[in-house]
């Protein structure tokens, strides 16, 4: 992985998992650095004698190909990876603070804290929660459209099959939320990575952005490409993740990874040179300078 789990805190049941001592951002990289999966991972002992349990938090759709690579390196490690996405339900618990802090965790329950997003000067925090899923035939499918903002508010990317093998991690800002640890040893692609970091330029970078037109969020899906007006043949970006805005009706959000000069030398188009214009809209962390 991308991020060090060397120091990771255990988390103890009925615990919730935060800070980044007991939660990590990581990200899974082909030998060419770019970008097959990303996860929020925690350490969650299990059982009476507390054997460490890692838990990956992942886009359903990458779970099984990612636990068929990861379990490649196992080799004679006593170690096990398991795909859990059919045998657990995960969902997610937004709220104030207050809300937040008062929030039970149950014993069987897997649950771990992610970033807080600021919007209005109103804090919501966030926590995923993955618990057995003692019904297999009626997996529950969370389609939360507040949470889903959230999410693309964070400014913190995902990788969904779409978007998969299409970033380097710095191209979507993973190295400014925590995603990369520059200090540890050999992953797939980490020379590529740490090329980017200190001798390379990164011309390509994630940033928030909206319309606002009565278009369906389900047709402007990860992947969809984005151009300038000038450059027809030749996509300048594409959407990291898109939702719904649930407090202005009609305004879809974006995060989407473009080129930086595509800022500076024209409109940026959804979809085609004919889409609508998307505006850029502040990142809610700096970026760390390379």
């Amino acid at each position: 992985m991308s991020n060090s789990v060397l120091g990771l805190k255990p988390t103890k049941p009925t615990a919730i998992a935060q800070s980044h001592e007991s939660v990590r951002l990581v990200g899974y990289c082909n030998p060419k650095g770019r970008l097959l999966a990303s996860a929020w991972l925690g350490l969650f002992p299990s059982g009476d004698d507390f054997v460490d349990r890692f838990a990956l938090f992942i886009s359903k759709d990458l779970a099984a190909a990612t636990a068929k690579r990861l379990a490649m390196y196992v080799l004679r490690s006593k170690v096990v990876v398991i795909d859990a996405s059919s045998s657990w339900n995960v969902s997610g618990f937004y709220g104030s603070p207050i809300e937040i802090a008062a929030l039970q965790n149950k014993a069987e329950q897997v649950s771990l804290r992610i970033p807080d997003v600021l919007l209005d000067q109103q804090s919501y925090g966030r926590v995923l929660i993955a618990q057995p899923n003692l019904n297999p035939d009626q997996n529950a499918s969370a389609n939360d459209s507040a949470w889903n903002y959230l999410e693309v508010m964070s400014a913190i990317p995902r990788i969904v099959l779409a978007t998969q093998e299409q970033f380097v991690p710095q191209m979507i800002n993973f190295e400014s939320v925590a995603g990369v640890d520059f200090k540890k040893g050999c992953y797939p692609g980490q020379e590529i990575v740490a090329r980017s970091q200190y001798r390379g330029v990164i011309k390509r970078r994630l940033q928030l952005a909206h319309i606002n037109q009565d278009i369906a969020v389900t047709s402007i899906k990860p992947g969809t490409e984005l151009f300038l007006t000038q450059e027809p043949d030749q996509p300048a970006g594409m959407v990291v993740l898109s939702a719904n805005n649930p407090f202005e009706p009609g305004r879809i959000d974006f995060q989407i990874e473009c080129k930086l000069d595509a800022l500076e030398t024209g409109e940026i188009h959804l979809g085609s040179t004919n889409g609508p214009v998307l505006k850029i809209d502040a990142l809610p962390y700096p970026l760390i300078e390379i």
